[in-house]
C-alpha cells in the first residue's frame, strides 16, 4: 500500500514537470496580433458605461509614425543619473528615459544589464513619453528639445535627487517633466510627474512605458523539450484585489485593463517594470517583436491613462528581489511567482539568504540548507520507512488473505470479510496502514516549496557554484549533475523495499529516474544541485534506518 502511495507521489512530481513543460507560459518568438477592438475589461472591476474613469482614445493619442526609443533620442543631449545600483540615461529630446542599467546584474556578455533594451525596430514611444488627445501636441513634444535642470546627477552624494525638464514654444505650448529618485532604502523607485499646458489650459495625458523591459539576451532557457519551462517570458502584470498575469498570446484577446489598480506593468522571470498606482487607472498593453543576438523575442509595453493628470506616479525598475520589492511596496512581492506554496517559500528564501551570509556561495548554501531541512524532516521519513518495513514483513499474510477472496466479485457481501481480516491483521501486527504515507506526504510541501524557490529566485541568477557551473540559474552546460542525479534516483530505487509491488509497478518505478533525468537536463543548476543533494541524503538515511531497524527481509520465494 505504501508503495502505491510512493508511486503516486513520484507520478505527481512528474505531472508537475510535464505541466511546466507543455502548459506553462512560454516565450513566443512572434507577438500576438493586436486586438481588433479595445474592450475595456478590469483586472477586478470591468469597465462599464458610466465608469468614473474616462477612457481617452489611447491609440489615436500616439502618432501613427511613433519613433522607436533609440531613434527618438537622436540629436538630443544626454543627461546621466548615477547611483550605486543603477545608471540612467535621459535624452533632452522629448525628455525621455533611454536606458536604465542595473550595475550589479550582468547582461548577455558580462556587461551590466540594461532593463530598457535597445530596439530600433520597435515602433513605440520612448519611456516616459506623454501623449494627449491632440496629435499635433504629441508630435511637438516627441521632437521638442527640453531644458534640463542639470547636465548630470550623482545620487551617491548628498546633492539634489530630482531632475526637471522644461519646454516652451511660441504657440502657447508648455510642458514640464520631473523625475524624483528615492533614497538608498528604495533604490529602484522613480517618481514621475508631468504637466502639459496649451494656452494656459492643462491637458490630460497618457504615460508610456517605452517598448518594454526585459532580460532578453541572457536569461533564456537552452533548447530541448524544456525550452521555456523554467523561464517566464515578458508578460503583462496587474494587481487590484489579486494579481493578474497576462501572456503575450492572451494580450491578443484582451489588452486593456480598467479599474482601481494597485500597480500595473510588465515583467519577466527576474525583473519588473511597474507603476505604483492605487487609483482608478486605464492601462493598455501592446506587444513588440525584437530581434536580438540570442534570437527573436517579444517585449510588452503599456500606457497609463487617468481621469485627471496625476500629481506623481512612482515606478519600480529593478530586480524581483523579495527584500527590494517589499521595501518599495508590500504588494510588489506578489510579482514573484512562487506558486501554491508561497507561504512556505518565503521562509525558505530567507533561510537560504541567511545561510549564504556565512557561506558566501549560493551553490554551497543550497547544499547546506538542504542538509538542514533533511535533518528537520528525518523523524518523519524514519517513521515512514519503519512503517513501510512493518508492512513489508506482513505482506505474505496480506497476499494470502487477498488470494482467499480473489474469486469473489467486488459487489459480493462476503468480500467485506476480507477487509475485516485485514484490519485484524494490522491490529495484531501493530501496523497502521496510513502511518507509512502520512509522514512522507507531510514532507512534500517542503520539496515543492524548495523547487519553486530555486526556479525563480533572482539570487541564483549569475551566481557561480564551482568548476564548470558558473551560473546557478542556467542549466549545467555539461549535463553532468542531472546525469548523476538520475543515477542517485536509480540507487535510491534499488535500496528501497519493493515488497508488495507488482511487475508493472516496478517497471514504472524504474522508468521514473530516466524521466526525471531527461526533465532536469535543462533545469537550473541550482535546482539540480538541490535534488541531487536531497537524493544523497535520502540514500544515507535509508542506510541509517537499515542499521537501526535491521536490513529488509528478502521476499519469500514461491
Amino acid at each position: 500500500m505504501e508503495k502505491r502511495v510512493l508511486h503516486a507521489v513520484l507520478l505527481s512530481l512528474a505531472v508537475l514537470l510535464l505541466y511546466q513543460s507543455f502548459f506553462a507560459p512560454r516565450r513566443q518568438p512572434e507577438p500576438a496580433a493586436p486586438a481588433a477592438s479595445s474592450k475595456a475589461t478590469g483586472a477586478s472591476t470591468p469597465a462599464a458605461a458610466g465608469s468614473a474613469v474616462p477612457t481617452p482614445p489611447m491609440g489615436p493619442a500616439v502618432p501613427a509614425a511613433a519613433l522607436p526609443a533609440s531613434v527618438a533620442s537622436a540629436g538630443g543631449a544626454r543627461v546621466v543619473v548615477e547611483s550605486d545600483q543603477f545608471r540612467a540615461e535621459f535624452s533632452t529630446r522629448g525628455a525621455v528615459l533611454l536606458s536604465w542599467t542595473l550595475k550589479t546584474y550582468p547582461g548577455a556578455h558580462g556587461h551590466a544589464l540594461d532593463l530598457l533594451p535597445v530596439a530600433t525596430d520597435v515602433k513605440a514611444p520612448a519611456a516616459f513619453s506623454v501623449t494627449t488627445a491632440d496629435e499635433t501636441i504629441n508630435n511637438t513634444l516627441a521632437a521638442a528639445s527640453f531644458t534640463p535642470s542639470a547636465t548630470a546627477l550623482d545620487l551617491r552624494g548628498t546633492g539634489p535627487r530630482a531632475l526637471r525638464f522644461d519646454y516652451t514654444d511660441g504657440a502657447g505650448l508648455r510642458a514640464t517633466k520631473v523625475f524624483t529618485f528615492e533614497r538608498d532604502g528604495q533604490p529602484f523607485l522613480l517618481g514621475f510627474s508631468a504637466q502639459v499646458l496649451r494656452n494656459g489650459q492643462p491637458q490630460n495625458f497618457t504615460i508610456h512605458s517605452g517598448p518594454g523591459i526585459g532580460d532578453i539576451e541572457r536569461a533564456q532557457p537552452s533548447g530541448g523539450m524544456m525550452f521555456g519551462s523554467y523561464y517566464q517570458a515578458p508578460e503583462a502584470i496587474t494587481f487590484s484585489d489579486e494579481i493578474t498575469r497576462t501572456t503575450t498570446d492572451s494580450l491578443a484577446e484582451q489588452r486593456v485593463f480598467d479599474g482601481n489598480l494597485k500597480y500595473a506593468g510588465s515583467d519577466d522571470h527576474y525583473f519588473l517594470g511597474a507603476a505604483l498606482l492605487d487609483r482608478q487607472t486605464r492601462v493598455e498593453y501592446a506587444t513588440h517583436p525584437v530581434q536580438t543576438t540570442a534570437g527573436p523575442r517579444t517585449l510588452v509595453s503599456y500606457a497609463l491613462s487617468f481621469a485627471q493628470p496625476p500629481s506623481e506616479v512612482k515606478f519600480y525598475f529593478g530586480p524581483k528581489d523579495f527584500d527590494q520589492l517589499q521595501q518599495s511596496d508590500q504588494q510588489l512581492v506578489r510579482t514573484i511567482n512562487f506558486g501554491w506554496f508561497a507561504w512556505l517559500v518565503v521562509p525558505l528564501l530567507r533561510a537560504l539568504k541567511w545561510v549564504n551570509r556565512f557561506v558566501g556561495n549560493y551553490g554551497w548554501s543550497i547544499i547546506v540548507l538542504t542538509f538542514l531541512i533533511n535533518i528537520a524532516i528525518f523523524p518523519l521519513r524514519h517513521k515512514s520507512v519503519v512503517s513501510m518495513r512493518k508492512m513489508q514483513d506482513i505482506q505474505p499474510k496480506v497476499k494470502a488473505i487477498q488470494e482467499r477472496y480473489a474469486h469473489l466479485k467486488a459487489t459480493d457481501p462476503a468480500k467485506a470479510r476480507m477487509n475485516t481480516e485485514m484490519m485484524e491483521l494490522y491490529k495484531t501486527a501493530g501496523v497502521n496502514p496510513a502511518s507509512g504515507c502520512v509522514p512522507m506526504l507531510l514532507t512534500m510541501p517542503v520539496l515543492f516549496a524548495f523547487y519553486a524557490l530555486l526556479s525563480v529566485a533572482i539570487e541564483l541568477r549569475g551566481a557561480p557554484f564551482t568548476l564548470w557551473i558558473q551560473d546557478l540559474s542556467q542549466h549545467d552546460p555539461l549535463y553532468i549533475t542531472p546525469v548523476i542525479m538520475g543515477l542517485t534516483m536509480l540507487w535510491q530505487q534499488w535500496i528501497t523495499p519493493a515488497a508488495g509491488m507488482d511487475p508493472a509497478q516496478q517497471r514504472v518505478m524504474m522508468i521514473m529516474p530516466l524521466m526525471f533525468t531527461f526533465f532536469f537536463l535543462w533545469a537550473p543548476s541550482g535546482l539540480v544541485i538541490y535534488w541531487l543533494t536531497s537524493n544523497l541524503l535520502t540514500i544515507g538515511q535509508q542506510y541509517l534506518t537499515n542499521r537501526i531497524v535491521g536490513a529488509p527481509a528478502k521476499p519469500a520465494r514461491a
